[in-house]
């Protein structure tokens, strides 16, 4: 390669393409003997200049002389010198000065003086009936014809020089009858507005049609100015398309320091120094041209890339007897490694993946690393990063599930693992799921590391709000079921009712023939003590059962207090233990009643106690007199209900006693008594249950409204995890909605998934398909939930599925009852088969909210294993913002069509370049030419050599390189159509 080649590649280089020198022919401002200080400045510039456009009016006479110094040892570190021929046409700017064009001169050709000058004589300018060459004679026989005819050689030849301006038609029919001056030399305008276009008059008529003209035929604009550059690469006004519409494509701005004087030597002014990014040749100014927007730009710095921590700047291999080099520099930004099937291509890509840590664990056994593990143990590799740091790794490499690799690499494996077409893998998935969490600002991470840890926290709240809705679902069916158990019992009840009714008026009927022989005074009074003990022992009964009930609640209090309400505490503090509260703090959490009740259970038991004391009275003692000594136990006046059980029940003795009642009646009296007190309580709690049963209608209705709005409420969770994932997808949506092109049609969705086969197969198995009109026969349930229940399940709102439900239960409750597949006379069966029913119904485990990728309107799954890798390439090289490790991709056309690489895939790579390195193994030359790969590194295998490796060559270079032009050319595919497709579409004569 030439001594200008640089293996790093194409890297930025500081020109001054528009320098004048001391003996420059218009407003030379030098002095005499300043071409020593002049070289010096030059050889002493900072930032360093690497290449100079020697310019002069009409002649060349500067640059030769400057070429004469090079020689002589002057200049060692500028390694291009080109001749920048200055001319004016006849257009006037508005300060009547003529617009300046410059021919900037290729020096490869070694007779590129000559033919120079050739060139330039055949431009012609009229004056005075005479016709003047572009060459020192002519200029001064111009200058002598507008001036004194005696004047000196200098003076004249400034003179003529002055006047002499080339038409612009003149200078187009000099290019087009000079096949060498189109292959070398490129036309340049001055943009200012001084001696510029942009100092042409606008009339809106002819000048700007000159004008445009002009900026036509021009492919470099020399100006400084960023709103120009901006313009002229197509990102001001006009984009790319209309540029080449109306001036024939997007134009390189450059600027020189334009210098006159030794103080304005390299010394542009605001230090706006031109970079060029290639090697320092001629040939690189053309790639400029090719690519005007990545191969020069106008400002102080060149562009810095990705950071230095984050470029491998070179590698170093050790103990590999099969690498001819051992140590390779990379290019920070975009590295093409190319080669013949075979010569080593993904050998490069997988040592130095392998240097920053990524490991082959996983991988096929395709890999360089794998098919060559017998030839590589003690292999070692070493990176060196742009800050100076190295990491070492010793070959072969075992994983380390704790490191973090300093690449990301996408082997030609992994991106066929992640793209198969079995379908979308779950790999893929997370990949996907990566690069989303990884849009999201770090503060907004809550302290997560991954996609699914953020989400698990985003979504807790609408998971946990289904989670509750189902456990209320749960329980108030089961609330319901009872309801319906006790409803269905009320013919029973009443039945019941009814027959104790009929016992008690028997009863009692017998109990009043037993005392008539008593006289019927006190067999009245007997009769009503009776009645009053049977309502008395019921009341006391009634306040027993009160009392035992709250006996149950304060034990259920206790309970609650020692055990329960604290493990509520506990749960909520572990399930929430990412709150980062003290313990100190879930003190402040302890759940405690509003109140005090244990007193008020202890209060109630009290006042219980007392009533039952109080109406039960002392036990009498077992009289010792017969009954006609003893006086009444209940005196005449005093009421029955004031009467104690007790008083009652030695008055109702008495007085059979006194009637005469034989034993045998007595105790008959006795057993009436103990059996109409009993029948009482039993039909005050018929009457109860008669009650509640009829009331059973009205709590139901209560209780479906509650079910109704718990089971919207389980939607409400949905809805909130639906949020939750569009909140996580909103900064990549923010991302694609200002894309185009692929990316543009990609959408992330968020979606309700539901699997309405399994609902309907799980009510189907509840019910006898065989029987009833509604579902008979496999798949009508499925048909039915598909039109009723499906659209409401999949996008409506919580309440608009609580109402497809409702009308759906209120429609068909009965055909899934006439069609049970038990017998519903069966009291536990019919309980047991109408819960399951129950679950069945309100049940959601049918329903997921589900993320996923799209393309134009088609999931990710259905896609083309080509098409997947289109996407997956995109969200590496576009969405992926965050991760600005090195890219190596191996081969990634593989699977896509030449178009979908070069419409979608090359101005990504161009424009992620600029963020991180990346370097890519291809056979492709779309991926090379087109993205102007800031490196080309050609990979070369010898013979095989038995038992070892053969050997491998890495050279390098830029694209401006002809030598590395030409290995591209030979390898690969599509290589020199590439390029000239490049050149035609770009409008530049390719050598």
């Amino acid at each position: 390669m030439s001594a200008a080649a640089d293996p790093r590649g194409s890297v930025w280089r500081r020109w001054d393409p528009h320098i004048h020198a001391p003996g420059t022919i218009l407003n030379n401002q030098f002095g005499a003997d300043a071409w020593d200080e002049y070289l010096t400045r030059i050889e002493q510039s900072e930032p360093r200049i690497e290449a100079l456009g020697i310019t002069d009016y009409c002649l060349l006479d500067d640059y030769e002389a400057i070429r004469a110094h090079k020689a002589a040892g002057r200049l060692p570190n500028v390694e291009l010198i080109f001749p920048n021929v200055e001319l004016r046409l006849p257009t006037a700017t508005a300060r009547d000065h003529g617009v300046n064009v410059h021919l900037l001169i290729s020096p490869e050709d070694p007779d590129h003086v000559d033919e120079a000058k050739r060139f330039l004589r055949t431009l012609r300018f009229e004056s005075g009936g005479e016709t003047y060459a572009c060459e020192r004679g002519d200029l001064m026989k111009l200058g002598r014809a507008n001036g004194a005819p005696t004047m000196g050689d200098r003076a004249a030849l400034v003179a003529g020089t002055n006047l002499f301006k080339v038409p612009l038609e003149v200078l187009k029919e000099a290019f087009k009858r000079s096949s060498w001056a189109e292959r070398n030399i490129l036309l340049a305008v001055a943009g200012g507005s001084g001696d510029g276009t942009s100092g042409v008059r606008d009339d809106g008529g002819s000048l700007a049609a000159v004008r445009a003209e002009i900026e036509r035929i021009a492919r470099v604009i020399f100006s400084s100015s960023p709103q120009q550059r901006e313009f002229w690469t197509g990102r001001g006004a006009l984009s790319i398309d209309e540029l080449t519409t109306k001036y024939d494509g997007a134009k390189v701005c450059l600027h020189g320091s334009d210098a006159h004087s030794l103080e304005r030597v390299g010394v542009p002014d605001q230090k706006r120094y031109t970079w060029i990014k290639g090697d320092a040749t001629f040939e690189s100014l053309r790639q400029a041209c090719l690519e005007p927007r990545e191969r020069a730009v106008v400002m102080e710095e060149p562009p810095s890339g990705a950071l230095p921590h984050r470029v491998i700047d070179r590698i170093s291999v050790t103990n590999a007897d099969w690498l001819t080099e051992s140590e390779m520099v990379l290019s920070p930004r975009l590295v093409a490694i190319i080669g013949a099937r075979g010569s080593g291509k993904t050998a490069l890509a997988d040592l130095v993946a392998a240097g920053a840590g990524v490991t082959a664990a996983g991988e096929s056994d395709q890999t360089f690393l794998h098919r060559a593990r017998a030839h590589l143990g003690g292999t070692g590799v070493t990176l060196t990063w742009g800050d100076g740091q190295t990491t070492s790794v010793l070959l072969p490499t075992e994983a380390k599930p704790d490191d973090i690799p300093g690449v990301q690499y996408l082997s030609q494996q992994f991106v066929e693992r992640l793209c198969s077409s079995e379908g979308i893998t779950d790999e893929l998935l997370v990949e996907i799921e990566r690069v989303i969490y990884e849009t999201h600002p770090y503060e907004e991470r809550l302290g997560t590391s991954t996609f699914r840890e953020l989400l698990d926290i985003r979504a807790s709240y609408g998971r946990n709000l289904r989670a509750h809705a189902n456990q209320e679902i749960s329980s108030l069916s089961e609330q319901i079921d009872n309801e319906r158990s006790v409803q269905a019992r009320l013919p029973h009840l009443k039945r019941e009712r009814d027959n104790l009714l009929k016992l008690l008026a028997e009863d009692k009927s017998a109990r009043s023939k037993l005392v008539v022989l008593g006289g019927k005074e006190r067999s009245n009074r007997l009769e009503e003590v009776n009645a009053e003990l049977a309502r008395r022992q019921g009341a006391v009964d009634e306040l027993r059962r009160r009392e035992q009930a709250l006996v149950g609640l304060g034990a259920a209090i206790a309970d609650l207090v020692s055990r329960r309400l604290p493990g509520l505490l506990s749960e909520l503090a572990r399930e929430h233990a990412a709150a980062g509260l003290t313990e100190e703090d879930w003190k402040s959490f302890s759940l405690r009643f509003a109140g005090n009740p244990d007193q008020i259970v202890d209060a109630a038991s009290t006042a219980v106690s007392k009533d039952i004391a109080r109406l039960s009275g002392t036990p009498l003692p077992q009289p010792q007199l017969p009954a006609a000594q003893l006086p009444s136990f209940v005196p005449d006046d005093m009421p029955l209900v004031s009467a104690t059980l007790a008083q009652l029940k030695a008055e109702a003795w008495r007085l059979g006693e006194l009637i005469g009642l034989d034993v045998t009646k007595q105790k008959q009296l006795n057993a009436l008594n103990t059996k109409i007190a009993k029948n009482e309580a039993l039909l005050v709690a018929a009457n109860a249950g008669v009650a509640s049963a009829e009331g059973a209608a009205a709590r139901i209705a209560v209780l479906t409204s509650n079910r109704k709005q718990s089971y919207a409420s389980l939607f409400d969770g949905f809805a909130s995890e639906e949020k939750q994932l569009a909140d996580m997808y909103a900064p990549l949506v923010e991302i694609l909605s200002a894309e185009k092109d692929t990316l543009g049609k990609l959408t992330f969705i968020v979606r309700r998934v539901v699997d309405v086969d399994r609902w309907a197969a799980r009510g189907e198995d509840l019910m006898d398909l065989r029987t009833g009109t509604a579902f008979r026969g496999r798949g009508e349930l499925l048909r039915v939930a598909s039109e009723a229940l499906l659209p409401a399940w999949e996008s409506g709102a919580s309440s608009d599925v609580a109402d497809a439900m409702g009308a759906f239960r209120a429609e068909h409750d009965k055909h899934i009852l006439e069609q049970a597949k038990v017998s519903l006379t069966d009291p536990d069966a019919a309980r047991a088969w109408a819960g399951e029913v129950s679950a069945w119904l309100n049940s959601t485990d049918h329903i997921s909210v589900r993320y996923g990728v799209q393309y134009d309107g088609v999931d990710i799954e259905q896609l083309s294993p080509g098409t997947r890798g289109i996407v997956l390439l995109l969200l590496y090289l576009a969405v992926d913002q965050s991760d600005d490790r090195p890219l190596i991709i191996d081969q990634p056309e593989e699977n896509l069509d030449p178009k979908s690489i070069f419409v979608e895939l090359v101005h990504r790579f161009v424009e992620t370049r600029s963020r991180r390195q990346i370097i890519i193994v291809t056979h492709n030359a779309n991926l090379v030419v087109n993205t102007d790969a800031d490196q080309v590194i050609v990979a070369n295998a010898g013979a095989h050599r038995s038992g070892k490796l053969p050997e491998i060559t890495y050279s390098s270079g830029g694209l401006e390189n002809p030598e590395i032009r030409a290995h591209v050319c030979e390898i690969l595919e599509g290589g020199r159509p590439a390029f000239e497709e490049r050149a035609r579409r770009l409008r530049i004569r390719l050598l």
